[in-house]
């Protein structure tokens, strides 16, 4: 390796490690989403906008996409099976690839369904806890005594 070619190497190497170095420090104070608006829905309405939005869009989308996938790849399992005796391999593998595909698709609907639950939920329970807490408080309260 030339000389030149062993520095451009550390300066390289060096560079990257700066840039790590960068990258482990502590989030902006306004938030390390970047862009003007933070990723988290906080508002109620904002809250009830995802909910419906998970169960008006992506819910029936990814079971509108799910049933369509299936009749294709069963038709391409009953393409590469066996018509005289011997199928292709390929006929087998993407029966499995698409029952672990299929488990995959369930899975990712329980999660949105239960991230439809949680958004809707949400609002309910803070507004218990704040009952509840009031509650607790009004109970301790020296100033109902006056």
């Amino acid at each position: 390796m030339a000389w030149d070619e062993w520095e451009q190497t550390k300066a390289d190497v060096a560079s990257r490690q700066t840039a790590r170095m960068r990258l482990n420090q502590l989030a902006p104070a306004a938030g390390g989403g970047g862009g003007d608006r933070p990723d988290l829905a906080s508002s109620p309405a904002e809250k009830k906008t995802a909910a419906k939005a998970i169960h008006e869009v992506l819910t029936p989308g990814v079971t509108r996409d799910s049933k369509h996938t299936a009749v294709c790849t069963k038709a391409a399992v009953k393409e590469f099976g066996a018509k005289d005796g011997d199928g292709w391999d390929t006929s087998s593998a993407l029966k499995k690839a698409h029952q672990t595909w299929e488990k995959q698709v369930k899975t990712l609907l329980d999660r949105l369904a239960a991230e439809k639950a949680a958004l809707s939920k949400t609002g309910i329970d803070l507004r218990n806890n704040d009952l509840d807490i009031g509650g607790r408080l009004a109970r301790q309260s020296r100033i109902n005594n006056y």
